[in-house]
C-alpha cells in the first residue's frame, strides 16, 4: 500500500513539472503572438491552455483518489493538499494566456495595439514567462527558492508604464480599457506565479501560504 502510494505521489509531482513548463511555453508563445501578430502562436496558446486544463483535472482526481483512499497524514497530507492547489494555479495561468490569446486572435491580421504599447505588453510577457520559469524550478525540485523580490515590483512599474502609454497614444477609451486588461492578464500570471512560490515554502518547510511576503 504504501509503495503505491508513494508512485501516485511521483505521478503527481511529475504531473506538476509538466503543467509548469506548458504554462511556461504558454507565456512565452502569447508574448510572441503579441509582439508579431502571430495567429500560429496564438493557436499554440489555445492548444497549450486546452493541456493545461485537461491535466489539471487529471491531477484533480488523483489527489481525490489518494485523499480517499490512502488517507495520508502530516507531510504526506500536505504534499497532497499543495500539490492540487499547485495545479490550480498553473492551470489559472493558462487561462490568462488563452484570455490574452483571444486578443490577438480577434485584432488578426492587425496588431492589437500601436507599437509603442505592444512593446509594455511584450514586456510584461516575458517578466511573467520568466516567474513561471523560475517558480517552475521550484516545483521540479520541490524546493523553495526566494526571488530577489523586485518580481513585484517590476510589474508595477510596467503596469503604469503601460497606463502612460495608452494615455499618450491614440486610442480611444473603449480600446485603452481592453488593452489595460489584457496587460492585467500577466500581472495576474505574476501573482499566481507567487502563490505557487508559497506554496513551494510551504510544502518545503511548513510556513503556512498565508504568512505574508516571501522571505529574500
Amino acid at each position: 500500500m504504501r509503495t503505491q502510494f508513494t508512485l501516485e505521489l511521483v505521478a503527481l509531482s511529475n504531473d506538476l513539472t509538466l503543467m509548469s513548463r506548458l504554462a511556461h511555453d504558454a507565456t512565452e508563445r502569447i508574448t510572441e503572438a503579441l509582439a508579431g501578430a502571430d495567429l500560429t502562436a496564438t493557436y499554440e496558446v489555445f492548444a497549450l491552455d486546452e493541456q493545461l486544463q485537461q491535466m489539471f483535472a487529471a491531477c484533480e482526481n488523483r489527489t481525490m483518489a489518494l485523499l480517499a483512499l490512502q488517507a495520508p497524514v502530516a507531510r504526506d497530507l500536505r504534499h497532497v493538499v499543495t500539490a492540487i492547489q499547485i495545479a490550480g494555479e498553473l492551470s489559472r495561468i493558462g487561462r490568462r494566456t488563452e484570455t490574452a490569446g483571444q486578443y490577438v486572435y480577434r485584432a488578426h491580421p492587425r496588431a492589437v495595439a500601436a507599437a509603442p504599447v505592444i512593446a509594455e505588453l511584450v514586456a510584461m510577457g516575458t517578466l511573467a514567462a520568466e516567474c513561471v520559469a523560475r517558480v517552475g524550478a521550484s516545483v521540479a525540485t520541490g524546493r523553495f527558492v526566494a526571488d530577489d523580490g523586485t518580481t513585484a515590483e517590476s510589474m508595477d512599474v510596467l503596469c503604469k508604464q503601460l497606463r502612460t502609454v495608452l494615455a499618450t497614444t491614440e486610442t480611444d477609451a473603449g480600446a485603452a480599457i481592453d488593452l489595460a486588461l489584457l496587460g492585467s492578464q500577466f500581472q495576474r500570471c505574476v501573482d499566481h506565479t507567487a502563490r505557487i512560490a508559497r506554496l513551494i515554502r510551504f510544502l518545503d518547510t511548513g510556513i503556512p501560504p498565508e504568512t505574508g511576503s516571501l522571505p529574500d
